[in-house]
């Protein structure tokens, strides 16, 4: 079964806030029920797979303008029918930012969110069920910003906390401090 994969990824998903386990759940049951969930033409919702990038001293952490939310995010994007959830953040994060290296802290999960994504001409409003995970990069190494990105910037994750990021950007910031060295 081509959904197995990230059904144990869910099932080894570290609780670390209460939040984390309706997470899980919300995701778990969509895979389930769904299983086109890779497929981004699935009206109600889709897997999507974004990459936390931190520098190697994890003060700071590389974001996209994104172009369509006008809003700074983790990269990551469609997971375009391919299973490998890990290998679709990886690909998107390097498709997005133009780097060649990008070093896994983890093989497992990071966090997962649970997202609306609003109506656009063409598409209807729909869920991204959005499992992420953490790489390391070189802040020194050369960006490109793709069609996706209005601009990619290394950021302190410090300024993270402020309001102009959302709940699960807050999340991963903790996260970051508090879980790696």
């Amino acid at each position: 079964m081509h959904r197995e994969k990230i059904l144990r990824l869910l099932e080894s998903y570290p609780i670390i806030f209460d939040s984390d386990r309706a997470q899980v759940e919300r995701v778990r049951r969509f895979v389930e029920t769904n299983p086109r969930c890779f497929d981004g033409s699935l009206a109600v919702g889709h897997l999507t797979g974004s990459a936390w990038i931190v520098s190697p001293d994890r003060c700071r952490v590389l974001l996209t303008h994104h172009h369509k939310l006008d809003r700074w995010l983790q990269l990551g994007g469609h997971a375009d029918g391919d299973p490998d959830i890990f290998s679709v953040a990886q690909r998107e994060a390097c498709e997005e930012s133009g780097l060649r290296h990008l070093r896994p802290l983890s093989p497992w999960i990071f966090d997962i969110d649970v997202h609306g994504i609003p109506a656009r001409p063409g598409t209807a409003g729909h869920y991204h069920y959005d499992i992420r995970f953490i790489f390391e990069a070189d802040p020194a190494a050369p960006l490109v910003v793709s069609h996706e990105s209005k601009e990619l910037a290394w950021v302190d994750l410090a300024s993270i906390a402020e309001p102009d990021f959302d709940g699960s950007m807050h999340r991963m910031a903790r996260k970051t401090a508090q879980f790696l060295p």
